[in-house]
């Protein structure tokens, strides 16, 4: 009986032996065979270049998620991560810049900012008894409201010492990747080797079993989610560096990244389990995921929805390796050769890996696709319909001379559109659009693009301490001045209004929001009551115009800095609207259009977006092809009112 009751058994672990392999090395198998399924379907996806591009923005996640894996191995949850990362960035650009302290000093106030931010999450948790999740998410919005009042709403230039971050050593190897690579050393060797690094795991499988076997859980949580801020600061300041600047808009949900890539590779939300190389290779998974996306020409939308199949992937493979028995091995924890079993599975896999991946290249070998023809587009963000009339002129002109044009949307996310920019030049296309998120924050992309040998073309925003064959653009500022003097004329060169401003950072905001305050010098008898940012958002403007009404009755005019910001205060001011109270917007998108011509809008200051986008396209093709370009090519804008709407053409 005993005899077959052995055989059974080795039978059956014969029989699960690969099951069991894929699910202890689900993340691993998953990150071999995107590889594998991207180098098969982009030629681009296997150079030196683009991989070292893959390392570049797979860092700042993979920091921030190792500091989220302590977290996370214990049972807790951290979504302030990305918050705390802009918050240390910006206190270090500020110190160092405005306020004249040492660079050094200002690092370490950064640091000493990230882990204290960690800290109040801390005692929140640990002594205020909040959920982790509320107490997280409270300091995401502190944390994000203190970047934006220290910046007072504007990128901050970055030391240039500190800058040397996003650069490369050697001309070739960046500096990111080392940053993340030391980070994670650390990770594994605070969780593998060190008496906190057991206490989270300890925490994490039974936090009342850990409290009863002596642990000072309580202290414990403090230090761990310290660690976490820590290393939120380490990533604010890494991802500065890549933009030269200190973005308050920075890092925008990237805590979801952080804790996906966690999630991604292999650690468990119930605690107990994770370790740093699973986030690495989790990290690596979402950069390839995006990286390969972009090349391939999907929409960044259509990205979202496969980022979320995966995180929902990597949570069900959990529920299977838990039901399998095939527990991870907590880090230091392990029996003896179990290290070096884990070593051999990740050297064979590499090698198998390189071995497919090598032969796949020659798929893609003698490909003879003109370049030139080639155009990548960067947009700003695709969820606003005149950057939509952007891409619509661009599609049109792009499809006429037979220009091969790949879009994508930033999501008003200038590291997001750092990494889609890297992505077009180690694609080699024969030129670049770029429409910037912020003007600064685009310079270092476009330098590479530059030393490329890839033409760059500006269009509606220009770029920062960087060299453009072209800009396509109206003046945003003249824009703001035309305006001011039609809310004058409006008004009668008197009255209260009150100023719907664009997304905080923006180039596009702080542009129009200084021309219209320059045109109003010349009218004392305009007041301006109120200020407030509703980012560019319909939504956003109709509750902040319903909350400005609560405080300022009488107002005579509102001026928006975008269409989408005056509908929604055309909604809040209801029949007031083109009747007791004058709304003036900007850019000349359909919607608003129809609001002037129904006269609920005054005016919109109307810029041409279909007309930048073709022009854009058209420029781009003569640079690539070695055509002269004008340097920089002026749309004109215009105030469009219920008198001259008819004849606007868009």
């Amino acid at each position: 009986m005993a005899t077959d009751t052995l055989k059974s058994t080795t039978g059956a672990s014969g029989a699960s032996a690969v099951r069991r392999l894929l699910l202890d090395n689900g993340a691993l198998t998953a990150l071999i065979a995107l590889v594998i399924a991207m180098s098969a379907l982009s030629g681009d996806f296997l150079t030196t270049d683009n991989l070292l591009n893959i390392g570049v923005q797979a860092a700042v996640t993979a920091i921030l998620a190792f500091g989220v894996t302590f977290v996370i191995v214990s049972a807790g949850i951290d979504l302030s991560v990305g918050s705390v990362a802009a918050l240390s960035a910006t206190v270090l650009a500020w110190m160092a810049t405005s306020e004249g302290v040492p660079v050094w000093i200002a690092v370490i106030l950064a640091v000493a900012t990230g882990m204290a931010c960690g800290l109040v999450n801390g005692v929140l948790i640990s002594y205020g008894k909040l959920p982790p999740f509320i107490a997280t998410l409270a300091m995401l919005s502190v944390g994000r409201g203190l970047s934006l009042v220290i910046s007072q709403g504007s990128p901050i230039a970055f030391p240039e010492s500190v800058s040397h971050l996003g650069d490369t050593l050697g001309g070739w190897l960046p500096v990111p990747v080392l940053v993340m690579v030391v980070m994670g050393l650390i990770t594994a060797l605070i969780l593998g080797r060190t008496y906190i690094g057991r206490s989270m795991y300890a925490i994490g499988g039974n936090e009342e079993a850990a409290r009863l076997s002596g642990l000072r859980v309580k202290r414990q949580k403090l230090a761990i989610y310290a660690l976490s801020g820590l290393f939120a600061a380490a990533a604010g300041i890494v991802l500065a560096s890549r933009l030269s600047s200190a973005q308050p808009q920075a890092a925008q949900g990237y805590e979801l990244d952080a804790i996906a890539a966690v999630v991604i590779g292999g650690a468990s939300l119930a605690g107990g389990t994770g370790k740093a190389s699973g986030t690495l290779i989790g990290a690596l998974i979402l950069a390839v995921l995006r990286n390969g996306l972009n090349l391939l020409s999907v929409s960044a939308f259509w990205q979202q929805v496969v980022i979320g199949v995966v995180i929902a992937l990597a949570v069900l493979l959990d529920t299977l390796r838990r039901k399998a028995g095939a527990t991870p091995v907590a880090a230091g924890t392990g029996a003896p050769g179990g290290r070096g079993k884990q070593a051999a599975t990740y050297i064979i896999a590499a090698v198998v890996a390189a071995a497919i991946v090598g032969a796949m290249s020659f798929l893609h070998n003698g490909s003879s696709s003109s370049a030139t023809k080639k155009v990548g587009l960067s947009l700003s963000t695709l969820n606003n319909p005149f950057f939509v009339q952007i891409k619509s002129g661009a599609q049109q002109e792009a499809k006429k001379l037979g220009v091969d044009l790949t879009v994508t949307d930033a999501q008003n996310d200038a590291s997001q559109q750092a990494n889609q920019l890297q992505n077009f030049t180690s694609s080699g296309l024969g030129s670049i659009i770029v429409n910037p998120v912020d003007s600064d924050a685009a310079g270092p992309a476009v330098r590479s693009a530059n030393k490329a040998g890839i033409p760059v073309v500006g269009v509606d925003r220009g770029v920062n301490k960087a060299d453009t064959a072209a800009l396509v653009a109206s003046d945003n500022i003249a824009g703001g001045k035309l305006g001011a003097r039609a809310m004058a004329e409006k008004l009668g060169g008197k009255g209260k209004i009150v100023i719907l401003q664009g997304l905080a950072g923006t180039s596009a905001s702080r542009e129009r929001g200084a021309g219209f305050a320059e045109g109003l010098k010349a009218y004392p008898g305009i007041e301006v009551v109120a200020r407030q940012p509703a980012d560019f958002d319909r939504t956003k403007g109709l509750d902040v115009m319903t909350n400005l009404l609560q405080a300022h009755p009488d107002i005579q005019g509102v001026f928006a800095e975008n269409d989408e910001m005056a509908l929604g205060a055309v909604k809040a001011l209801g029949s007031k609207a083109g009747t007791s109270v004058s709304v003036i917007g900007f850019d000349g998108e359909p919607d608003g259009l129809k609001a002037v011509k129904d006269g609920t809008m005054y005016a919109s200051v109307a810029q041409q977006p279909k007309e930048l986008g073709r022009i854009a396209v058209e420029n781009a093709l003569n640079a690539a092809e070695g055509k002269k370009v004008e340097k920089t090519v002026m749309v004109p804008v215009k105030v469009v009112t219920k008198e001259n709407v008819a004849g606007f053409g868009g």
